[in-house]
């Protein structure tokens, strides 16, 4: 089982690392993905994600956003359901490249593609993953108390997320 957790985490690591490299130059976005993965991980491990959930959380949250600089490159510009629809390629590119599993792959892929869906949660990876985003987003897009409250009522369903949406904004 430990070189199982040992494998997984190195190819994390170097996903972390070929994320860093896909979006070279560009270090808002990098520290974007950086602070997700964090908060993703720290709820996954906060809510006793099994090994593979936690897994692909952490490989979704790194790769979120992935379809961002493509979209630009395609159209010039990028909304969200342009990302989504422009990111899944690439990230299955990429993890492919560093080693992930086809299964881990295609749920993360999934992920990409719906993380900007918050109305229609049913599980858990996708749960964790929105409220790791929104909390770095609300943070970046400076949102007053009454969004951070809205999108409390409306998003967060985790204790481990409640708590830090919290405690981060001081609610």
């Amino acid at each position: 089982m430990g070189d199982v957790l040992e494998k997984e985490q190195k190819l994390l690591q170097t996903l972390m690392m070929e994320m860093i490299a896909f979006d070279t130059g560009d270090p808002k976005r990098i520290n974007h993905f950086i602070k997700v993965h964090s908060l993703a991980r720290t709820i996954a491990l906060a809510e006793n994600a099994n090994t593979k959930a936690q897994i692909i959380i952490e490989a979704a949250a790194l790769v979120h956003d992935i379809g961002i600089l493509p979209a630009e490159r395609k159209y010039g510009h990028c909304d969200e359901k342009l990302q989504e629809q422009e990111g899944g390629k690439y990230a299955r590119t990429l993890m492919k490249e560093v080693g992930f599993s086809d299964d881990t792959i295609e749920r993360v892929v999934w992920l990409l593609e719906h993380h900007h869906s918050y109305d229609d949660i049913k599980t858990f990876d996708h749960q964790v993953l929105v409220e790791a985003d929104c909390l770095v987003n609300l943070y970046e897009d400076k949102i007053d108390e009454n969004g951070v409250r809205k999108t409390l009522k409306e998003v967060f369903k985790t204790e481990t997320g409640i708590e830090l949406i919290y405690t981060m904004f001081g609610l």
